[in-house]
C-alpha cells in the first residue's frame, strides 16, 4: 500500500495541475461561472473517485458537454434552473446503473477505442501548441474543431505566428526537453518527484527570474492559471431552482445530459482500461452509479455536469498512478487550492502545462500505434483512421458515432464474405465439397451460402457441417432445406448435413458415407492409394480430421470389407495406422507386431489381403524411438522376447556402429529402425512367390515408411518392387 501511495501521490499532483486550468476552461466554454468548473472537478475527484470501480479513471467537467451546457443554460434561462437538470440527470444515471445498462460498453470495437485515444492525442498536440507559445485566446479545455471564438483548430495554429510570447516558448521548450530526457538526468532517482511536477515548479521559477532580470520575457497574468477569488460561501455555492421541476424543458435537458454524459463516460472507461498497463477491467454499471451520485451532488451545490475524462485519465496513467487514490487526491488538491492556495496556483504558466499535455498527446498517438493497426488489415485500420479524423474535425461523440458506423460496415462486409469455409476433399469415394459454417450465421450470409450450394455440380457430393455453429438464422436454414429437398434431388447431388442443434427445425441428414465399396477399391491404383494415405496423414498432422460417421460406417461395412491398403506396423501405442492416416472403419487392414518384424503367419496374412480381399498396397511402417529396437540394442532376450530381438539383430549389425553409439545418438537409432523396415520388406519378398509375381506385374506395391512420434508425420520411401533386387532397389531409393 505504501509503495502504491508513493506513486499515486506524485501522479495526483500532476493530474491536479493539469485539471485545474481544464476545469476553468470548460466552465468558461460552457457559459457557466468559473467556480462551477472547479466544484465539478472537486466532486469528480473525491466523490466519483471514491465510488468508482476504476483504478485509473479521473472524472470532472468535460469538453464534450460544453456545447450542451451552453445551449441548455440559454434555453432554460437561468443557471440555477440548469443545476436542477444536472441533479435529475444524476438520478437518471443512478437508475441506469442500477438497471445494469453499462453492458453497451462491451460492444464498442477496439479499433474505435484506439482511434479515440489516438485522436485525443492528436487534438492535445494541436490544441496545446498555441498555449506552448503563449497564445491563449482559446480556452484550455476547448477540444472541438470549431471553437466558440469562431476559429478552428488549424486557424488557431496560424494565429500563433502573429501572437506569441518568447518567454512562454522558452519555458515550454525547456519543459519538453526535461520531460523527454528526464530518465537520463540524476533527478530520475527521485521516484517520489515526477518530471511533470518539476517542470511546473521550473516554469514558476523561470517566470519570476524573467520578471527580475528580463522583463521582456515575463509571462503576464493572461498566460497563467487563473483561479477566481473566493469572497465567501455565497460566491462558491449555488443551489438549484427546485420550483422548476414541472418544466418539461428541464426534463429534456436532464435526459440529454444523462445520455451524453453516460455515453462519454463508458467510452472513456473502455479507452482508459485499454491503456492501463495492468489491463484491469472497470465495472461499467458501478461507474454509472458513481457518476450519477457525483452529478446529483454537483448539481446540488453549483457544479456543472461530470463525466470520466480521457485527458486527465491519460495523464494519470502516464504519471505512474496505480490506484484510484490518485484521482481522489487530485480532488482534494483542487479543493485546497480553491480555498487556500489560489495566489500560488495563479503563478503557474500555461506553457508548462501545455508541455505536459504535448508529451501525453504523443504517448497516445505514437507512430507505432498506427503501424500496429495497419498490420491488422484494412478492416481494422480504416475504422481506426476514420474515428481519428472524425473526432479531430468534429467532436468526441460525433467522431465515435462515425467510427462505429464504419466499423459496423466492415463487420457486416466480413460476415457477408466469411459465413463459411469451402474446400474440396479427396476422399476414398471421390471428390467431395465440404462447406463448414462459421460460429454465427445470420441472414446477411444467406446470399453467399446460396451461391456456394447452387454452384455444386451435378452428381456431386457435399457435406454441410454446422458442428461449430452456435446460431444459424432461419433464413439460412430455409436455404439449406430448399437445397436438400429440391435442388440436390433434381441435380442428383448427395448431401450430408451434420452438427445441427436440436433447436433447429432442420435435422442432420446423411446420404453418403466415406467408405470403400468394391467398385471404388477396384478403380484405385497403388499410386492413388499412397496419395490418399499421404493426404490422410496431412489431415492428422494439421488436426483437420475428416468426418467419419462411425455409426453409419459400421452399418455400411457390415456385409463386407474392401480395404485399400494393409499396414504392417509396430505394437507401439502411438502408431495406430487408422489414426495417423485419418482412416475410417473398413479402409485399412492393420497387422501389428513388435518391431514390425515378419514371420510366416504375417506373410500368409499379406497374401490373403492381396489375393482374396483385394488390397493393392502394402506399407511396412517403422517409427522413431522404437521400444522393440531399443530392446534389441540392449540385447534383451528374456523369455520369448528373443524371438523378436533376434530378428532385429541383423539391422544392428548392418548399421556398422557400436551399441553404445546407437543408444546415445538418436540418428543412429533411427538408421537401425529404417534398416529393420528394409529387412522386413526383404523377408516379405523372399518369403512369398505370389507377392513377388504381383509386384513384377505391378498389380500391387510395397512401400517402406517411417513415422516420427514427435511431429506425427509419416515419410514414405517408394519404388516399384520387381525381381530379386526389389528390396535392394527400395533401399537404394531410400538412401
Amino acid at each position: 500500500m505504501i509503495a502504491k501511495i508513493k506513486q499515486d501521490l506524485p501522479a495526483s499532483i500532476v493530474v491536479f495541475l493539469v485539471a485545474l486550468p481544464l476545469c476553468l476552461g470548460v466552465a468558461l466554454a460552457s457559459g457557466a461561472p468559473l467556480i462551477s468548473g472547479l466544484i465539478a472537478g472537486i466532486i469528480g475527484g473525491i466523490v466519483v473517485g471514491s465510488l468508482s470501480g476504476s483504478q485509473t479513471s479521473v472524472s470532472g467537467p468535460a469538453a464534450g458537454l460544453a456545447a450542451v451546457v451552453l445551449s441548455s443554460i440559454t434555453q432554460l434561462g437561468a443557471f440555477d434552473v440548469f443545476l436542477l437538470a444536472v441533479v435529475l440527470a444524476g438520478v437518471i444515471q443512478l437508475i441506469a446503473g442500477a438497471a445494469k445498462t453499462g453492458f453497451i460498453a462491451n460492444y464498442i470495437p477496439s479499433n474505435v477505442i484506439k482511434g479515440l485515444l489516438a485522436a485525443i492525442g492528436i487534438i492535445l498536440i494541436l490544441k496545446q501548441i498555441p498555449h506552448a507559445v503563449g497564445y491563449d485566446a482559446d480556452p484550455e479545455n476547448d477540444f472541438s474543431f470549431i471553437q466558440s471564438d469562431g476559429e478552428n483548430t488549424f486557424s488557431e495554429l496560424l494565429n500563433i505566428f502573429s501572437y506569441f510570447s518568447i518567454g512562454a516558448i522558452i519555458i515550454s521548450a525547456i519543459s519538453l526537453l526535461m520531460l523527454i530526457y528526464w530518465d537520463k538526468t540524476p533527478m530520475r532517482k527521485f521516484k517520489f518527484f515526477p518530471a511533470s511536477l518539476f517542470v511546473v515548479i521550473l516554469g514558476i521559477v523561470m517566470n519570476q527570474v524573467f520578471a527580475q532580470f528580463a522583463p521582456s520575457l515575463y509571462i503576464s497574468a493572461s498566460h497563467l492559471v487563473s483561479i477566481p477569488k473566493i469572497e465567501g460561501i455565497n460566491s462558491i455555492i449555488t443551489f438549484p431552482a427546485f420550483e422548476a421541476i414541472t418544466n418539461y424543458k428541464v426534463w429534456v435537458v436532464a435526459f440529454t445530459v444523462a445520455i451524453i454524459a453516460s455515453l462519454e463516460t463508458l467510452l472513456n472507461l473502455e479507452a482508459v482500461d485499454n491503456i492501463d498497463p495492468h489491463k484491469r477491467q472497470s465495472p461499467p454499471n458501478r461507474e454509472l452509479l458513481a457518476q450519477g451520485a457525483g452529478n446529483v451532488l454537483s448539481g446540488l451545490i453549483g457544479g456543472i455536469p461530470i463525466t470520466s475524462v480521457i485527458v486527465r485519465s491519460s495523464v494519470n496513467i502516464h504519471s505512474g498512478a496505480k490506484t484510484k487514490a490518485s484521482a481522489i487526491l487530485h480532488g482534494v488538491f483542487l479543493l485546497v487550492s480553491v480555498l487556500l492556495l489560489s495566489p500560488l496556483m495563479n503563478q503557474i504558466p500555461l506553457a508548462s502545462l501545455a508541455a505536459i499535455l504535448l508529451v501525453t498527446g504523443y504517448k497516445l498517438a505514437k507512430v507505432s500505434l498506427f503501424k500496429e493497426m495497419y498490420k491488422k488489415g484494412w478492416n481494422q485500420f480504416i475504422p481506426f483512421v476514420a474515428t481519428i479524423l472524425a473526432i479531430v474535425f468534429t467532436d468526441l461523440l460525433i467522431g465515435i458515432v462515425i467510427g462505429m458506423v464504419i466499423s459496423i460496415f466492415f463487420l457486416l462486409k466480413s460476415n457477408y464474405k466469411n459465413p463459411f469455409t469451402l474446400e474440396n476433399e479427396k476422399l476414398y469415394i471421390g471428390e467431395t465439397v465440404r462447406l463448414e459454417l462459421s460460429d454465427e450465421v445470420s441472414f446477411l450470409n444467406k446470399a453467399r451460402i446460396k451461391d456456394a450450394l447452387w454452384a455444386i455440380p451435378e452428381n456431386g457430393r457435399v457435406i454441410i457441417d454446422a458442428s461449430f455453429s452456435t446460431f444459424i438464422d432461419n433464413d439460412v436454414l430455409e436455404i439449406i432445406q430448399d437445397f436438400k429437398s429440391t435442388v440436390a434431388v433434381e441435380r442428383k447431388i448427395q448431401v450430408n448435413i451434420i452438427g445441427l442443434k436440436d433447436k433447429y427445425a432442420l435435422d442432420d441428414h446423411i446420404q453418403f458415407v466415406n467408405i470403400l465399396d468394391k467398385e471404388a477399391q477396384d478403380k484405385l491404383s497403388p499410386d492413388e492409394i499412397l496419395d490418399l494415405l499421404k493426404k490422410g496423414n496431412e489431415r492428422f498432422i494439421n488436426g483437420k480430421w475428416s468426418e467419419k460417421y462411425f455409426r453409419h460406417q459400421v452399418n455400411a461395412t457390415s456385409f463386407g470389407q474392401n480395404p485399400m491398403a494393409v499396414v504392417v506396423s509396430c505394437i507401439d501405442s502411438r502408431t495406430s495406422p487408422e489414426l495417423i492416416f485419418d482412416s475410417g472403419i473398413g479402409d485399412l487392414l492393420s497387422i501389428r507386431i513388435a518391431g514390425n518384424i515378419i514371420n510366416k503367419e504375417i506373410i500368409g496374412s499379406l497374401e490373403l489381403a492381396c489375393s482374396k480381399i483385394g488390397t493393392k498396397l502394402i506399407v511396412v511402417l517403422g517409427h522413431s524411438n522404437c521400444g522393440a529396437v531399443n530392446a534389441a540394442v540392449s540385447s534383451l532376450k528374456e523369455g520369448n522376447i528373443h524371438s523378436v530381438t533376434e530378428k532385429i539383430e541383423k539391422a544392428i549389425v548392418q548399421c556398422g556402429c557400436s551399441r553404445d553409439e546407437i543408444t546415445e545418438e538418436s540418428g543412429k537409432l533411427n538408421t537401425v529402425i529404417r534398416q529393420n523396415v528394409y529387412n522386413s520388406i526383404d523377408e516379405i519378398i523372399d518369403g512369398s512367390t505370389y507377392l513377388r509375381k504381383q509386384l513384377e506385374n505391378k498389380q500391387i506395391s510395397i512401400v517402406p515408411a517411417f513415422y516420427d512420434t514427435v511431429s506425427g508425420r509419416v515419410v514414405f520411401h517408394r519404388d516399384e518392387l520387381e525381381t530379386d533386387t526389389a528390396a535392394s532397389a527400395v533401399k537404394a531409393n531410400l538412401n
